[in-house]
């Protein structure tokens, strides 16, 4: 009998519980012992109608004090009392499951170090992707490769949002309440909407990938907020759709890596990923493009990949093999400036033909649009070369400072 305590008894957290109880006969038959939720550490009060009240107590001295507890799932979520708690079931010797990528990123390889140290484990298939199978299968099944790069959408709630502006004219603010009306977006989105939460995960994917803790704090975040209809028409012009993309890619010793909104190319695999779907291209020398897709959040879905992670640790009792992330000395994540990329330009002028020979001054050989029917008389766009990011922002600066240019109105990067 192997019994698992689950710390807090929220949408992941109850998901868990609901899984074991409803699959318990598959689940044990699976993982080769039977498998049961003995305790749910909770500080709410829950009515007659909650069907695991029994379980739940709000002292968790009944939990780090049970030597009969032989895992702890972790779902508090934020990265204060679930890292007091991850960290002392692990001093307790207990293993560890979570769906906490802020924790992850944030407190990773102190808590890998103290599962190794106690010959434990600490898995968090659910932090990345929701249900999608992605961090097991970049740590086993494609261990024998190289990994070049990651490349993804990661994020729900923003390619939900993104696909209601492009499908149904919906403004930024409007698709925005729809999600939150759905479910799909929190009260405060702003995790999301910024790219915070991408940005955890694809440091947490990089970490794996390249085997060294990517710290998130040192990757360029740029959300969605001002992705206006205009800049969604105007990518359809190129044959194209934005998307919240997340990248990191291995560079020497380096790592590029960033996440910002990227104006995707049909030919892409990542193009006609819509809705709350994420999608996750991994290169590789040995295998090349692998794409991984699926639902990328929700009750049901993140709680399947905790419960995996479970039956994982159950199965290979001892032996199912952790994370051991290489710390640099010194950000390993290459300054964005120093990177390159294409950029889509939209400008406001009162005199075009000044406009465009200073830009072309400048940029040199740019491709300007043709323009669009909601476009206004005064707006001008164009697409640049390749060029590095701080050329851009230097060259931007000049035309901000020019008169020929009454505004900068956006710059997209272009995948």
């Amino acid at each position: 009998m192997i019994n698992v305590a689950v710390l807090g008894y929220g949408v992941v957290g109850s998901g868990v519980v609901e899984i074991i109880k409803k699959n318990c006969e598959s689940i044990s038959q699976k993982a080769g012992q039977e498998i049961r939720v003995k305790k749910i550490l909770d500080i709410r009060d829950f009515d007659d109608t909650c069907p695991d009240k029994a379980l739940i107590t709000k002292n968790p001295e009944e939990i780090f004090g049970d030597d009969s507890i032989n895992i702890v799932v972790e779902t508090i979520g934020g990265a204060k009392i679930a890292y007091e708690y991850t960290k002392r079931a692990l001093e307790c010797g207990k293993h560890v499951v979570t769906s906490n990528k802020e924790l992850i990123a944030t407190y990773g390889p102190e808590l890998l170090k103290i599962a190794k140290n106690n010959n434990i484990n600490y898995l968090f298939e659910a932090s990345v992707g929701g249900g999608i199978p992605i961090i097991r299968p970049l740590n086993r099944c494609l261990a024998a490769n190289e990994i070049y790069s990651i490349v993804g959408i990661l994020n729900g709630t923003t390619n939900y949002i993104l696909t209601q502006m492009k499908k149904d004219g919906k403004d930024f603010d409007v698709a925005l309440k729809e999600a939150q009306k759905n479910g799909y977006a929190e009260a405060n989105p702003t995790a999301d909407i910024e790219g915070h939460d991408s940005c955890r995960k694809i440091a947490i994917l990089s970490s794996i990938a390249y085997n060294e803790f990517v710290d998130y704090k040192n990757i360029y975040t740029e959300g969605i907020s001002k992705i206006t209809l205009t800049d969604i028409k105007y990518a359809e012009s190129l044959n194209a759709s934005i998307k919240l993309v997340a990248m990191s890619e291995k560079v020497g010793d380096k790592i590029v890596a960033r996440v910002s909104p990227a104006i995707v190319d049909k030919d892409n695999p990542l193009y006609n990923v819509e809705d709350v779907f994420n999608a996750i291209v991994v290169k590789g020398d040995a295998i090349g493009e692998a794409m991984f897709y699926g639902r990328g959040a929700g009750k049901l879905p993140t709680a399947s990949a905790v419960v995996a992670d479970i039956i994982e640790i159950v199965k290979h009792w001892g032996s199912c093999g952790g994370y051991d992330w290489n710390v640099a000395e010194g950000s390993n994540v290459i300054d964005i400036m120093e990177t390159k990329a294409k950029y889509l330009v939209r400008i406001k002028t009162d005199n075009e033909s000044e406009a465009k020979e200073l830009v072309n001054s400048l940029y040199g050989n740019v491709e300007w649009l043709k323009p669009l029917k909601v476009q206004q008389k005064d707006e001008l766009a164009f697409v640049t070369e390749n060029i590095l990011e701080k050329e851009h922002k230097e060259k931007f600066e000049v035309i901000s400072n020019s008169e020929a240019v009454r505004e900068l109105v956006n710059t997209i990067r272009i995948l």
